[in-house]
């Protein structure tokens, strides 16, 4: 009999949070909400949940008055944006929001790398990968479970990029915990189906996010496949909250291969490549090193190249050999 009708994965999520040093009640309820309302606390983050714009008087007061950041300042007004969207700039302006990162960038050959590891993994002390204050974990099981999920971002918006099911939770006892409360929104898949959702989101121009998260126990828990259009994550990068870590790579474009089509500029999900006296200019404090704009390039003049300035990569096999 179930104590109190908590779910089975509920208790080993919280299980899970009492064994982390540091890890206290609000954290382990702030993760609980998360993974149980996922949809509603991006609907809310986003600015598209339909109960944000009921209560949008209140929080925009909530917000003016924890911000300091009056309505009536044009610099806020100007920008248009709706309440949540509103809130999310003025908030970005604080610096107590340093260290707010949620997701590494990361290439598809890494993305595929994790989805298809078949050995045991754990690895520690990530802070050089994802730049939060508290160590990061990595852990990756031979017979590491898969669930695929509708991604929240998407499902907020009126109209979605389709399909929706693009979000990839991994490992326990998160894939037990997404599946035992939105059976309805996820299902379990094998390494093969992941690498072909990879594959298809790559050909689609969209962007692999590892997702890390202090109060999901501090560690990695998803792979997220995001487009600009709808991701929160990539919205709030452009208002200024810096949630996405680089991959540690930045795009370089060969002079001689390019013809300047123009195709790059158009597919940068970060609007780091403009076009400027019929050349490509690439912004390298802007990129991200997602490689999209790679992959697009028929004449191969686009590449990756490693940038020692931003966080390393999450390659596992690097990683690995790095310890060893």
């Amino acid at each position: 009999m179930e104590t109190l009708g908590i779910q089975h994965s509920t208790k080993a999520f919280v299980r899970a949070a009492r064994s982390i040093p540091g890890m206290g009640i609000i954290d382990t309820l702030h993760g609980y909400v998360y993974g149980r309302w996922p949809y509603l606390c991006i609907g809310l983050g986003t600015g598209e949940h339909r109960l944000l714009k009921v209560l949008a008087p209140l929080a925009n007061f909530i917000f003016r008055l924890l911000c300091r950041f009056p309505s009536d300042n044009p610099q806020f007004d100007k920008q248009g944006l709706k309440p949540g969207k509103r809130a999310l700039s003025a908030l970005s302006r604080k610096e107590a929001f340093a260290d707010t990162y949620h997701a590494k960038v990361v290439r598809l050959g890494s993305a595929r790398e994790i989805v298809s590891v078949n050995r045991s993994i754990r690895l520690k002390n990530l802070e050089k990968v994802i730049p939060y204050r508290l160590a990061r974990d990595l852990i990756l099981e031979k017979d590491n479970r898969i669930l695929l999920l509708e991604c929240p971002c998407r499902a907020s918006r009126s109209k979605p990029c389709l399909p929706v099911d693009v979000c990839m939770v991994m490992g326990n006892p998160f894939v037990s915990f997404v599946a035992e409360h939105h059976p309805g929104r996820s299902r379990l898949i094998d390494s093969a189906e992941a690498v072909e959702v990879l594959i298809a989101e790559a050909e689609r121009g969209h962007v692999h996010h590892a997702f890390f998260k202090e109060a999901v126990l501090g560690r990695f828990f998803a792979i997220c496949n995001c487009c600009p259009c709808c991701c929160g994550a990539i919205q709030a990068l452009r208002n200024g909250i810096p949630m996405l870590a680089s991959s540690g790579y930045v795009s370089v474009v060969d002079r001689e291969k390019c013809a300047a089509c123009g195709t790059c500029v158009e597919k940068c999900p970060f609007d780091a490549i403009r076009m400027e006296a019929s050349q490509i200019r690439i912004d390298p404090q802007q990129c991200m090193g997602c490689g999209v704009c790679s992959g697009f390039c028929s004449r191969d003049a686009l590449s990756l190249e490693r940038d020692f300035n931003r966080s390393d990569p999450l390659e596992i096999d690097q990683l690995l050999a790095e310890i060893s």
